[in-house]
């Protein structure tokens, strides 16, 4: 038997009154997903354990069936072996955004979705001020900032703080001394760079400097294919989960328009994860183009991701015969625009049926699965 799970990223919300009350799931045109829902059952998953945040590396790792509370270190270091930087045991890799702040406060958390191209110029200058660190440009505003022999220290993700004035936020403890210092520079350096000039020209958000969070040394997982005796790949266009992936020893497939962001070609999505899957048991299709919407707080966008996720769900189900899933990972609420813990649903062809008919928050809470705890997920899916 061979599996495909589809995760979107942040699709789950909640009700909104500019939709009727309805949730941007509700809301959209999803044939695909309620055709699957039609044939197949529902449940709902809790995908964020106890007492850690409601992140997407937390939530990933542990949909993947790695229990977050025994492996993970931070997000900062998974998207270091995604990378492909061979981390040293006492090296600290922080995830590092550029971001907008201005009069104190993060206007926003990813300068404005900044090209890559832009923001690799930007700490390409910025590396020259800070020869001890290792500074590595990634996809548009996520990048990654490595400390030799660093301490760690405790960090805010800049998306949970859009709107508000930064100075309680700030790192604390361990690193956080060296890192305010970095902060410092990169707005000195950032000030006057030509492409901040530009971009203000062009009236788009000037990247006005860095912001390190989520660090960590580096992890160490079971290799999926020990853990489940299953050869595993992953499609996803962000490092975050990549790095989950590389780290699990799953392929990586990459593939041509993946963009991490509401432009991603979901169509060349599908149609590499129907051909991957001829040579694997199990394929991790990850889509993060809703929670890209929900963090910008725009209702449109997250309904025409929805709806352009159900064409890629389509196309898979018209081309595979196993067992499939769709998931979010966690809600990205419009209204609060960063990730919450609350459960999430979710839909499974090929394990039976139940009466839902739409693939929604509020059917699948009463699906035949009930609720069921996110990294006994793939041993229910495989069993």
């Amino acid at each position: 038997m061979k599996y495909i799970v589809i995760l979107g990223d942040g699709m789950a919300d909640e009700p909104l009154p500019e939709l009727g009350g309805k949730t941007p799931l509700e809301y959209a045109r999803t044939p695909n997903l309620d055709r699957m829902t039609g044939t197949g059952a529902c449940g709902m998953l809790r995908t964020i354990p106890e007492g850690l945040e409601a992140g997407s590396d937390i939530a990933n790792m542990s949909i993947l069936g790695y229990d977050p509370g025994t492996y993970y270190t931070g997000r900062g270091p998974l998207e270091a072996m995604s990378m492909g930087i061979d981390l040293k045991d006492d090296d600290i890799a922080y995830r590092c955004n550029l971001v907008t702040i201005e009069g104190g406060m993060m206007r926003d958390f990813s300068a404005g979705h900044i090209s890559s191209a832009d923001g690799a110029a930007l700490l390409a200058s910025l590396e020259k001020e800070l020869p001890d660190v290792l500074i590595k440009p990634g996809v548009s505003y996520r990048n990654l900032l490595v400390i030799p022999q660093g301490k760690g220290c405790t960090s805010t993700p800049p998306h949970d703080i859009v709107g508000m004035v930064i100075a309680g936020y700030l790192p604390v403890g361990g690193d956080a001394r060296l890192l305010a210092q970095y902060m410092d520079i990169s707005r000195r350096v950032f000030a006057h760079h030509p492409v901040n000039a530009a971009r203000k020209t062009s009236g788009t958000s000037p990247a006005t400097q860095i912001w390190p969070w989520s660090g960590g040394r580096k992890p160490r997982l079971p290799l999926f294919s020990d853990k489940f005796d299953k050869s595993g790949g992953i499609i996803a266009a962000v490092d975050l989960l990549n790095g989950i992936g590389r780290c699990a020893g799953m392929k990586i497939i990459k593939v041509p328009g993946a963009t991490g962001y509401l432009d991603t070609n979901y169509q060349a999505k599908a149609r590499y994860a129907l051909d991957a899957i001829r040579h694997l048991d199990f394929l991790y299709l990850h889509v993060e183009a809703p929670d890209e919407a929900g963090h910008l707080g725009s209702i449109e966008e997250k309904v025409k991701a929805i709806e352009r996720f159900d064409g890629l769900v389509g196309t898979v189900l018209d081309g595979f015969h196993g067992i499939v899933a769709v998931l979010p990972d966690h809600p990205t609420p419009i209204r609060v625009k960063t990730h919450t813990a609350d459960p999430v649903p979710f839909v499974i062809r090929g394990k039976g049926t139940d009466a839902t008919r739409r693939f929604t928050e509020r059917e699948a809470a009463h699906g035949m699965f009930g609720m069921k705890n996110a990294v006994d997920f793939l041993p229910f899916i495989f069993s």
